[in-house]
């Protein structure tokens, strides 16, 4: 589990790179799933939804130590922060399903 620093900003930025790196492994899984290579396209999920995680952890712990009373100060970087942790977890539902549509063509054409 991730510790939250006592430097606020390096666990933002913490924050910032785990959904970063979420949604960029979810759209290599679109990429890598409308070239026919599942197995790589599962692999990149499979990174995402860890990165995610990860991402989710953060957001849990800092919102555990707000108590819902505004303790933690909100900036534009926090706020950028949690943005980008919701755009990757809905590039991810998406994802998802556009890797079956891309899993259902293949096996359509290769049935032709």
């Amino acid at each position: 589990m991730t510790e939250i620093s006592p430097d606020f900003e390096s666990t933002i930025m913490e924050l910032l790179v785990f959904s970063g790196g979420a949604r960029s492994s979810a759209l290599m899984a679109l990429q890598q799933a409308r070239a026919g290579d599942f197995t790589a396209s599962a692999k990149h999920m499979a990174e995402s939804k860890q990165s995610v995680k990860k991402a989710h952890l953060i957001q849990t712990q800092l919102i555990g130590l707000d108590e819902g009373c505004g303790k933690l100060a909100i900036n534009l970087i926090t706020v950028h922060a949690q943005d980008h942790l919701m755009n990757a977890m809905v590039i991810q539902d998406l994802a998802d399903d556009m890797i079956e549509l891309y899993r259902r063509q293949a096996l359509l054409e290769t049935r032709a």
